[in-house]
């Protein structure tokens, strides 16, 4: 859970576009061709940094829109924007995101699943406005791949106390390729599983305290994006789980949350990402339960694995 839980160049989207054969759905054919993770990595890369850089001549509106998916999900305060226009209207509303001012991010780490065809990755973003300002910040996209290229499925961005270095993490990719498949019972199966794991996090949390469950349901080389207060990103399960429990009792979670916005998994069943509602569980002055928007980014070894958590 994350506490705190880009008109670009023709040439370049073009480039882009015809690189990278997404689409928020899987593609309706299978192959058996096994993709190369490696390969697959640095085409998502590539897409990324292609978006961005296109991003860079554009207001944040317009460079955004050429590399959502049609039904994308944006975090924004208080919930999510749920859709390509949604999204785009809830950018141009943010004052700092207006005309004139230009958005631009440097990927520093890509994530693909063992079926090629989901993906994510993240780094850090600039917004620069029309006064001259740079507002430092953080992202995290979560990618499917279909016959039109490489598309944001969900997006994240979130302040930065300051500029961080974009120094390159290395990629997580899957120990083994295999084929895309379109079994919607398969994929349902791995979706109910992931979905499983999120609650079974939450639960956790009340029983053992958030830094205790962050510990235990974080990959070796998770990435947490800190909140606005951190200028990087944090990584680690342990670290992850001591600045995610700041100020928590250390038995329990003042928080609980749930995946009721959406799972997406990818067909091998190693990648995958939950949307979702934080609450905070005791009631404040007016009786009611604060909550606010979260996204996770899981991955595992196999089907038979156990999910972590690897980007949020």
């Amino acid at each position: 859970m994350l506490v705190s839980r880009r008109r670009g160049s023709a040439v370049l989207l073009a480039a882009c576009l015809a690189a990278c054969a997404g689409h928020s759905m899987p593609t309706s054919t299978a192959t058996s061709t096994k993709p190369d993770p490696a390969s697959v990595a640095d085409e998502l890369l590539a897409a990324d940094r292609a978006y961005a850089a296109a991003s860079e001549r554009s207001d944040p509106a317009q460079g955004l829109a050429p590399m959502l998916a049609t039904d994308v999900v944006m975090r924004v305060p208080g919930g999510f924007a749920k859709g390509r226009d949604s999204v785009l209207a809830a950018v141009r509303a943010n004052p700092a995101m207006g005309a004139g001012a230009r958005l631009g991010w440097t990927p520093i780490r890509v994530g693909v699943s063992a079926d090629g065809r989901q993906g994510f990755t993240l780094g850090y973003a600039t917004v620069h406005g029309t006064d001259g300002s740079a507002t430092p910040a953080k992202y995290l996209t979560y990618w499917i791949k279909g016959p039109e290229g490489w598309r944001a499925a969900v997006y994240g961005r979130g302040r930065a106390s300051g500029p961080a270095k974009a120094d390159p993490v290395p990629p997580a990719l899957p120990e083994r390729p295999v084929p895309p498949s379109d079994d919607s019972a398969l994929i349902a199966g791995y979706r109910q599983s992931l979905d499983t794991t999120e609650r079974a996090f939450s639960r956790d949390a009340q029983q053992i305290g958030l830094e205790q469950a962050f510990v235990r349901y974080g990959g070796a080389d998770a990435m947490n994006m800190g909140g606005a207060a951190r200028s990087a990103f944090v990584v680690g399960p342990d670290s992850i789980g001591a600045v995610v429990a700041q100020g928590e009792p250390s038995s329990r979670s003042s928080v609980s949350w749930v995946p009721d916005q959406g799972v997406i998994v990818a067909s091998s069943g190693d990648l995958g990402v939950t949307i979702g509602t934080i609450v905070v569980n005791e009631a404040d002055s007016t009786g009611q339960h604060p909550s606010f928007p979260f996204f996770t980014v899981w991955r595992r070894a196999g089907p038979d694995q156990p999910w972590r958590y690897v980007a949020e």
